[in-house]
């Protein structure tokens, strides 16, 4: 979410805030609006908010457009690759949108559709099969930018293994916490309809909502979120790097692999450490990979703390169940290493089938695949803007951390869902 201005937040959070009570928070405006759940702290004097400043003011540049309007519609045969992609290794991944886009009336159809071409091919459609289903049923759209272009930044992603004990020690003395019971998340759009997908995040200190605790004041001795520790990492590096990828792999020393996920965020907003050691002259553009951030980091320990702590932005975690394929995306489903990405919601829906046309990391070597838009990202921001889930482990980790290409991206969708903008527009 780009940030809104201090003033207009801070006067966001007191009207919010005001009616407190039962540990409930209500906003003014609407009349109904939704509750969240809070409690009320009472250790620093409240924010004082100057006189005449008014939440109407509040302003987004992405606001004014529109939810999936620069989806442009696009002819089959425009779709750069798809010919020569095998679409049954993406089968899966759509299967698993499936689960959750068929409780969608829109997607309804489409789904039991591909069902029934299941059952027909005793669960395994060939790439020939699977395109005629998308053709039948799917319209394709190609993604466009704000100022019409249609080329964007696609990067990577990955699930790292880490090391780590359900007990603190000295060997493993670096927590991740569950989200805290204290923080309270105001979904913008139950009262600014233009703010869909943005949302903002605090605390209450008496009755008034200010910004949640930032990086620097979790990670102290005193940590205001003692107690919401479920796992120990043995290395701070690998827990920032976790933060970033949002989900990972826990390696206990019983044996136990565990997954954790992404389970909130304190509502500060993302600073990379990689940009501020360019910077600061530590590392040149070239070297500021993920690699290499963390060779910086070991050979400067002494600088390591105040360097995390330039990135106010906290992620929080919670444990999956045992089992799952992947790790949980935004969608509430595993995704698939190398048919999976995270995408801007309010430009792609997300669940969608769609075709990325782009080259392998740090190559020319062309990277055109059928992926499924199972996830989101805080970096991940605008119309034609992918993050490529690369899978779990150090091979992933090195494609995910030296990608960062150009691409194009179609996307796929039921014939009937016809995107903002193009409802006076015929589609068959």
């Amino acid at each position: 979410m780009k940030k809104l201005t201090q003033l207009a937040l801070l006067t966001l959070f007191t009207l919010l805030a005001a009616g407190c009570a039962n540990k409930q928070i209500k906003p003014v405006k609407p009349p109904s609006p939704p509750k969240s759940q809070c409690e009320c702290a009472t250790d620093k004097t409240p924010v004082q908010i100057p006189e005449g400043a008014k939440p109407a003011e509040i302003k987004s540049p992405e606001a004014k457009v529109a939810e999936y309007s620069l989806l442009k519609p696009a002819q089959w045969d425009e779709v750069d690759g798809l010919q020569l992609d095998d679409l049954s290794q993406a089968w899966p991944a759509w299967m698993q949108s499936c689960s959750t886009l068929v409780n969608k009336p829109v997607w309804k159809n489409v789904c039991k559709a591909a069902t029934q071409l299941n059952e027909q091919t005793a669960q395994k459609p060939n790439s020939d099969a699977i395109q005629a289903y998308f053709r039948q049923y799917f319209s394709v759209y190609k993604t466009t930018n704000v100022d019409g272009s249609d080329s964007g930044m696609i990067t990577g992603y990955y699930e790292p293994l880490l090391k780590g004990s359900r007990t603190k020690s000295a060997q493993y003395p670096n927590p991740l916490y569950a989200a805290p019971s204290d923080m309270i998340t105001v979904e913008l759009d139950s009262i600014f309809p233009e703010l869909k997908f943005k949302r903002v995040r605090g605390r209450l200190v008496g009755n008034k909502l200010v910004p949640y605790y930032n990086r620097g004041e979790i990670e102290t001795d005193a940590s205001p979120l003692k107690g919401r520790e479920f796992i120990y990492i043995d290395d701070i590096i690998d827990v920032f790097f976790l933060q970033i990828q949002g989900s990972g792999l826990v390696q206990l020393e019983g044996g136990e692999q565990v997954h954790v996920g992404y389970a909130d965020q304190n509502g500060h907003p993302y600073n990379s450490i990689g940009r501020l050691l360019v910077e600061r002259g530590e590392l040149t553009l070239a070297q500021a990979s993920m690699q290499g951030i963390k060779n910086w980091a070991r050979n400067n320990l002494t600088k390591l703390r105040d360097l995390l702590n330039s990135n106010p932005s906290y992620v929080f975690f919670r444990e999956l169940p045992a089992g799952l394929p992947g790790p949980l995306g935004a969608l509430g489903v595993p995704i698939q290493g190398e048919r999976s990405v995270a995408v801007d919601p309010k430009f792609i829906p997300l669940g969608a089938p769609i075709f990325l046309s782009t080259t392998e990391p740090n190559s020319t070597k062309p990277l055109k695949r059928m992926m499924l838009a199972q996830d989101t990202g805080g970096a991940i921001k605008g119309g034609v803007r992918a993050d490529f889930f690369w899978g779990a482990g150090p091979d992933a980790g090195a494609r995910a951390g030296a990608m960062k290409q150009n691409g194009k991206i179609w996307v796929f969708l039921p014939k009937e869902f016809v995107p903002n903008g193009l409802q006076n527009q015929a589609r068959r």
